[in-house]
């Protein structure tokens, strides 16, 4: 595999799994969708084409702004300057899914960490220890914790499978 190749294996199941998705009616299951090699070369050359484009334009938009990092607005901007503005949208909504999954996962170690930090206090006599105090809500921090991974558990599904 060269350098600039894409992962063969990874465009292959992107397509399959879009090409399932669309073909799928009523509910019903879909076909196995079959590319040949020749379409599967296509696919991952023109992804490849598409980042390069993408990712200069936004590097030049990063410049013009006198900046050395590409951040997610270059390349929203990026992706309007080449004719593309269907995708800002969607890539916004996935961003920010990210962005919530990154932060709840930063507040569970976080958590986590004090825990280990409160522990040993724990041993102390008269002390329950088991974290189950509830806060202003009335929702113990387990419980909380637990509505939050289901909040952020199935978000971006959606996304995958188009």
């Amino acid at each position: 595999m060269e350098v600039d190749e894409l992962p063969r294996s990874i465009v292959k199941r992107m397509v399959k799994e879009k090409l399932s998705y669309l073909s799928k009616v009523d509910d019903e299951p879909s076909k196995d969708v079959n590319i040949s090699n020749e379409a599967l070369s296509a696919f991952s050359e023109s992804a490849r084409i598409f980042i390069h484009y993408l990712s200069a334009t936004a590097n030049d938009i990063c410049q013009e702004s006198k900046r050395q990092t590409i951040n997610a607005e270059d390349v929203f901007k990026a992706l309007e300057e080449i004719d593309f503005p269907e995708f800002t949208e969607p890539l916004r909504v996935s961003l920010e899914d990210f962005r919530k999954k990154k932060a709840f996962k930063k507040s569970k170690e976080t958590n986590k960490k004090r825990k280990s930090e409160e522990e040993p206090e724990s041993n102390v006599i008269g002390s329950e220890g088991k974290g189950e105090e509830t806060e202003e809500g009335g929702h113990t921090e387990k419980e909380d914790m637990d509505e939050q991974e289901e909040d952020c558990g199935d978000e971006g599904k959606e996304d995958e499978e188009e």
